[in-house]
């Protein structure tokens, strides 16, 4: 009778099984007969999905212990860590969590939840996530942090701005499901009706909260002014930033524009961005088709002067404003 042989992954496992030694190979199998063993003792997910909140994906999972799981990935997407999803434990000793007399939060942050998930393959592996709930107490730290004056950075205060869409998205949707269940509806709604109804409300409340300048438009605007980029301080802008900028873009966007947003600035009792103002439907799209043209005309220019000269001939000021007090060379 002929041998099988081995193919994928088993190829690969029966080359290192056989450089190992016989008490290797006894070792390695006693290790995998414990992890199989472990494995047979956590949770298995039964359900699979993935929750669309704004524009984020948020993997979702129901075990057959009952409970709803979120990843860990998604956690911290949901709440505007992008990118952090290997760290997620480094949130439990974040400021905006560490504040609470109750450490129970934090606790459920560094243990997590462990169970049986399924790669992409469909390969049973263990998996980490946090009950979906966390998710909901993790907003709501932020915002008593937030009430307690505790947002420093220009990042806190886009997390409190996530965490407070959340938690009046999940409100909405939660009242709509109880009238749901009320009436009888919910056998009638479609599969993904309260889903839409979280991601189009989020969406909308986070829009006026979206970077409007690229990253590229500071990182050239530090060369420009002759600094380097990126500054030793994450997020630092030199003050006078704000005119340049007031005369880069707002004195050419529109005429007036920059004295009418100044205008209502100053009736707004939250501090927030000039472009904060600007109207989804026509100030947005033109914001970002000004800007795209700035950061071009910036590509092309060796220094300040010679960007300010470039951008004159490309986009006239609608007027002057001698209010913001710019220095000569400055406004070219």
């Amino acid at each position: 009778m002929t041998d099988k042989k081995p193919v994928g992954r088993a190829i690969g496992g029966a080359a290192r099984a056989a450089k190992m030694t016989p008490d290797e190979r006894k070792a390695a199998s006693k290790k995998a007969v414990e992890a199989k063993r472990e494995m047979a003792k956590l949770p298995r997910a039964t359900h699979f999905g993935v929750l669309k909140i704004g524009s984020d994906e948020v993997a979702c999972f129901v075990l057959d212990d009952g409970r709803r799981v979120i990843s860990g990935r998604g956690l911290t997407t949901a709440i505007g860590m992008k990118g952090r999803g290997q760290g997620v434990s480094r949130i439990s000793s974040h400021k905006l969590i560490k504040h609470n007399e109750n450490n129970a939060l934090a606790l459920a942050i560094e243990t997590g939840i462990k169970f049986v998930g399924k790669s992409p393959k469909g390969v049973n592996i263990p998996s980490d996530g946090f009950e979906a709930v966390v998710l909901q107490e993790v907003c709501e730290s932020i915002l008593s942090a937030r009430d307690k004056g505790l947002l420093v950075t220009e990042q806190d205060h886009r997390y409190a701005q996530q965490a407070d869409a959340l938690i009046r998205g999940f409100a909405r949707v939660g009242i709509i499901a109880l009238v749901d269940e009320a009436t009888g509806y919910q056998k009638d709604r479609q599969k993904d009706e309260l889903a839409k109804i979280l991601r189009d409300f989020v969406a909308k409340e986070l829009q006026p909260y979206m970077q409007a300048f690229p990253a590229a438009y500071y990182e050239h605007l530090f060369r420009l002014r002759g600094l380097d980029y990126p500054p030793a301080k994450a997020n630092y802008r030199p003050q006078y930033f704000g005119l340049l900028t007031n005369d880069i873009v707002y004195e050419r966007l529109a005429p007036g524009l920059l004295v009418e947003l100044k205008k209502l600035a100053l009736k707004d009792e939250k501090k927030a961005h000039l472009h904060r103002r600007l109207t989804q439907e026509v100030g947005h799209p033109k914001l970002r088709e000004h800007l795209a043209s700035v950061v071009t005309v910036m590509k092309l220019s060796r220094d300040y002067d010679d960007f300010i000269g470039k951008l004159n001939t490309v986009h006239q000021r609608f007027g002057e404003s001698l209010h913001l007090n710019l220095e000569v060379r400055d406004r070219g």
